[in-house]
Order: C-alpha cells, then sequence, then structure tokens
C-alpha cells in the first residue's frame, strides 16, 4: 500500500520515537534530581531544621551538591558498563538507579518523626540519584550522537538538554499551581501545607517511573554500537580514559559554563527570587517556568547552528557574551528588583545556555575517543556539574551572605565564562580539533 502523503516517512518515525523514547528516561531522571533543588526551602524545613534560614539553606544545597560529587563515580563505573554492554541495557540500569533515590526521598520521614536518621536517609538518597545521573546525560547523549543522520549531529544530541527543559517546566509548573491553588485547608491529608509543597512532587515522579520503564526498555541499540568489532573490557576502558584525561578535564571545562549557567537560572532561581529579592513564590516559580520553555527553544536552535557554522565560533561567542554581561545583568536586576527585571535577566542567560549547551553536547562527543565515549563524556560533563553546576546554588547563596553584594553570583558565572573560553580555544587550537588517543592504554 502506498504510503499517505500527509505522513512523515518511516525512517523519520523511527528516529522521532527513538529521541522520544532516549530522552523520555532522561526527563524522569532529571525531573526527580532537580525537584531537591526546586523546593529546598521546603527540604530544608523538613530535615534541616534552623533558627538560621540561611544555615539551614546551606545544608540542604549542600546536600544537593554531595550527591552530584557522586556523579564522576557514576560517570566512570557505569560509563564503562555502557561502553561495554551497550548503550539501551546501560540506560535502563540508570533509570532504577535513580528511581531507587527518587522513592527513598519521597518516602523519608521527616526530622520531627525520626530525628537526625531523616537527613541521613535523604542524603543517601542524593547519592543514588547523583550516582545514576553522572552517568544518564553522557548516555543519552552518545546515543543520540549515534542515531543522528550526517551533518546534524548537534541538533540530534541538543535534544538531551531539551528533554531537560520539559522536566523543568513540568516540576515548575506543578510548584506554581500548588503555590497558587493547595491551601493550609485543603492539605491536612499530607500533614501540612509546607509539608505538601515539596512531598506532592516527588510522589507524582515516583508514579510517572512505570510508564518511564516501558518507554525506555523499548529503545534499540545504536547500529554505531553494534557494527563495532570490538568492545572494550571494564578494565580496558578505564586505561582508555586515564590516557585520555587530558581531553576530559578540556571537556569538563568546556560544560562548566553550560552547568552553572542551568543551575542558576533553574535549581536556583525559585530560592533567589524568594529570599534574595523578596519577590513572591508565584513570581519566581512563574520565571522559572518560562526560562525551562526558551531553554527547550534555544537548545535546538544552537545544535543545528554549529552545525552549519562550526562548533568553535558558536562556544566562544556566547562565552565571551557571558563573561561580559553576567555581572553587569545581575547587578541591574538586584538595585530594584521587579518581576520583569528578572524576566528580563533570566532570559537572557536562558538565550546563553540554550546556545552553548546545544553546541557544547555535539562538540563533547565529538572531541572524546569513540569506544570509550560514554565514560569520557560522562566524565567531562559529571565534573563540570558534580564540581561547579549543582555548587552553584551553594555558591551563590555563600556569595550572597559573606559579601552582602546581592549580584555577587555573577562573579562565579564569569569564572565559568572564563573557562569556557579557555576550552574552547585549546580544544580547536590552530583550526583543528586536538587529537585524542585513540589506542588503547597498555
Amino acid at each position: 500500500m502506498a504510503q499517505s502523503s500527509g505522513s512523515p516517512p518511516p525512517q523519520l518515525k523511527s528516529r522521532i520515537g527513538a529521541i522520544l523514547r532516549a530522552t523520555s528516561g532522561n526527563f524522569l531522571e532529571q525531573f526527580d534530581f532537580f525537584l531537591f533543588g526546586f523546593y529546598a526551602p521546603y527540604i530544608a524545613k523538613a530535615f534541616f531544621p534552623s533558627d538560621n534560614e540561611t544555615a539551614s539553606l546551606l545544608n540542604t544545597f549542600g546536600v544537593f551538591w554531595l550527591g552530584a560529587l557522586m556523579r564522576p563515580v557514576g560517570a566512570i563505573v557505569l560509563g564503562a558498563y555502557i561502553d561495554r554492554i551497550g548503550r539501551r541495557k546501560g540506560l535502563i540500569v540508570t533509570l532504577t538507579i535513580m528511581a531507587m533515590g527518587t522513592v527513598t526521598i519521597a518516602l523519608c520521614p521527616d526530622y520531627a518523626a525520626i530525628g537526625v536518621a531523616a537527613p541521613i536517609i535523604v542524603l543517601v538518597g542524593r547519592l543514588l540519584q547523583g550516582f545514576s545521573a553522572g552517568v544518564e546525560l553522557g548516555g543519552v547523549s552518545v546515543y543520540l550522537a549515534e542515531i543522528a543522520t550526517p551533518g546534524n549531529r548537534g541538533f540530534y544530541t541538543s535534544f538531551q538538554s531539551s528533554s531537560q527543559q520539559v522536566a523543568i517546566f513540568v516540576a515548575a509548573i506543578i510548584g506554581y499551581a500548588l503555590n497558587q491553588y493547595v491551601t493550609s485547608d485543603t492539605v491536612g491529608l499530607f500533614g501540612g501545607f509546607e509539608f505538601a509543597k515539596w512531598r506532592i512532587p516527588f510522589f507524582i515522579g515516583c508514579l510517572i517511573i512505570p510508564f518511564i520503564f516501558f518507554l525506555r526498555r523499548t529503545l534499540e541499540e545504536t547500529p554505531e554500537f553494534l557494527a563495532m568489532k570490538k568492545h572494550p573490557s571494564t578494565a580496558e576502558v578505564f586505561r582508555s580514559a586515564a590516557v585520555n584525561w587530558k581531553i576530559v578535564v578540556l571537556g569538563m571545562m568546556v560544560a562548566v559554563l553550560t552547568t552553572t549557567t542551568f543551575y542558576f537560572i533553574t535549581v536556583y532561581t525559585p530560592t533567589f527570587g524568594r529570599n534574595v529579592l523578596k519577590l513572591s513564590s508565584q513570581d519566581a516559580l512563574l520565571v522559572t517556568l518560562l526560562v525551562a520553555v526558551t531553554n527547550f527553544i534555544w537548545n535546538p536552535v544552537g545544535g543545528a547552528v554549529s552545525d552549519r557554522l562550526g562548533r568553535k565560533p558558536v562556544l566562544l561567542t556566547i562565552a565571551c557574551l557571558s563573561f561580559v554581561t553576567a555581572y553587569p545583568a545581575l547587578n541591574w536586576l538586584v538595585t530594584a528588583p521587579t518581576f520583569g527585571k528578572m524576566l528580563a535577566v533570566q532570559m537572557m542567560f536562558s538565550f546563553y545556555f540554550g546556545v552553548y549547551s546545544g553546541t557544547m553536547l555535539g562538540a563533547l562527543v565529538e572531541v572524546v575517543p569513540r569506544h570509550v565515549r560514554t565514560t569520557c563524556f560522562s566524565m567531562a560533563f559529571a565534573l563540570a556539574a558534580g564540581l561547579f553546576g549543582t555548587f552553584t546554588p551553594f555558591a551563590a547563596t555563600w556569595l550572597i551572605d559573606h559579601t552582602g553584594n546581592k549580584a555577587s553570583p555573577g562573579f562565579w558565572l564569569m569564572f565559568a565564562a572564563a573557562l569556557g573560553i579557555f576550552a574552547a580555544l585549546t580544544i580547536y587550537r590552530r583550526g583543528r580539533t586536538i587529537v585524542t588517543e585513540e589506542a588503547v592504554a597498555t
């Protein structure tokens, strides 16, 4: 039977389906991972009670960061597994571990009920989430790169980051709805208004898990992985990753601007709006929601533009713009905070993040060795996220508290931009990409 002229060709539908199945799991993992940062003030009250609000927040963001420090561990352990056993099986394992961490946090009683055991259990849940997230982003990015059509690798890999924006959007809209429509009179079943504000979103994340498992189990292995004549052993992956430590470090430096900007405009924005700018919770969450929408748009734009113009000019342009404008923009915002000014500044950062991230993902896939692609990509990104990105909420809170300057987080973003400029110039020096060591170390 002839195919209807109005429907897409089977090959196109198959690629769209593969993108959706791969990124759906990424959506869930990131939704669960970022809930902790989104609802930090409420989680702080539940598990880290203190008379000092800043100290309570620092404890909460500290646990958020400690979970992220497990990312490099997950990157090397699970990355080696995926490079050896396959993309599909590995992505199912990462989803299982993330689900365990999310359920642990969602069901943990608060400090008032079980005392010091509560923050310890929450920390364990965060460590599991961080261990999984360490390779999830790399695994999905590599999967998308390996199913991409010629000349469109940047565009395809950008959807890894775009799926995160959908997660941010859903998390923000849930928070906005809870703040807007749920009152203390309607949440007695959940143990109080503050309890409901963070616990309900975690329960929603738990309910989505079975559906995402179903989608991810239908993934097919990538043709590129199947075509490899030899898949390295775990020991060979570790040795090869060690040989290529320079490109891993440079890849981390390229990714730092992506991770710091992302965590600033998404995870930290609700807290920044409420606690620093003294705007309403609804305003702060609405800004986060709109940022997620524009992030989703700019990511594939960045990937597509870099496919046409090259990775280097896009990376350098955005990093230089960020370095020059980060502090002045925040200084203008904090001088007389309004919803409109906060939205304008965050839209600027959203543009920087989306275009840079959509470009950076394709660049990172291309510069790491093919046979240990998942491990090296994941290590670079995990180090960027663990050491810098997820540290952003803590760093911003600490900088403001110790300097008294509400615009001081701009210095942190400038530092990230400087690293990106240096790394891009080094990787693409003299118009050529640096050569990685493809041979397995012996």
